[in-house]
């Protein structure tokens, strides 16, 4: 267990007891502002970055959250860099120009799939994941903080299924699976009820039916099976 990551861990589940929502969308919230703080910053200028800023380029989201940053020189000077590679991978061989276009075919089909922050977040997103399982089987303040969270988004609660399946064993995996399903379980059940409720809000039958939470249903169903940054997209 990278033990780095247990602090964001314990704050993000308190913080989600508190206030509600996913505690992992939250993690991964502050990881994603600390990469764009970071490749805007000094990182921008160390070699091993550049190469593989050079290499993946980023995905539609992240530029435009590093365009929103207002900091454009950085982002211009990697720019730069990133166009002479991706220049030399279109030259084009007069003698092998087969070669040559299944060169570029490769490096720019790949190019399109690719994000240096988003491949980050997912690796570190696996450790949260793993150490928060850990966690759960190691420390009885973390397993209370887990029974009382509000939801998981269902992309992360499948994420931290997975990992409490490879981390946790007997009567740990009972505790666990039982504490995380039955959450999510009562979170997918309201979800359900709630978009059905707005659904029937537009039959002239239901007009005298009360809202209730149901106001926000398509919002709150889209944020719980994409992930709640999703919305912030």
């Amino acid at each position: 267990m990278e033990q780095i990551y247990t602090i964001p861990i314990n704050e993000a589940f308190e913080k989600s007891m508190e206030d509600g929502g996913c505690p992992f969308c939250e993690i991964k919230r502050v990881f994603e502002e600390n990469e764009l703080s970071l490749i805007l910053g000094a990182s921008m200028m160390e070699p091993d970055v550049r190469i593989k800023t050079n290499e993946l380029g980023f995905c539609e989201r992240h530029y435009g959250m590093m365009l929103g940053a207002g900091k454009k020189l950085p982002l211009a000077l990697m720019l730069e860099s990133h166009l002479n590679e991706i220049s030399e991978n279109m030259s084009v061989s007069k003698i092998l120009p087969s070669k040559s276009a299944k060169r570029t075919d490769s490096a720019l089909g790949a190019l399109g799939k690719s994000c240096y922050i988003c491949e980050r977040l997912d690796r570190n997103m696996d450790i949260v994941m793993n150490n928060s399982s850990s966690l759960f089987g190691a420390d009885a303040d973390f397993r209370r903080k887990c029974s009382k969270q509000p939801h998981f988004c269902i992309p992360h609660y499948a994420g931290f299924l997975r990992a409490g399946r490879e981390n946790l064993k007997g009567s740990d995996f009972s505790d666990f699976y039982r504490c995380i399903s039955d959450i999510e379980n009562k979170y997918v059940a309201r979800l359900k009820e709630n978009v059905s409720r707005f659904v029937k809000k537009f039959d002239y039958r239901y007009e005298d039916m009360p809202w209730e939470d149901a106001k926000d249903a398509v919002e709150k169903a889209i944020a719980a099976l994409c992930g709640s940054d999703s919305l912030n997209s």
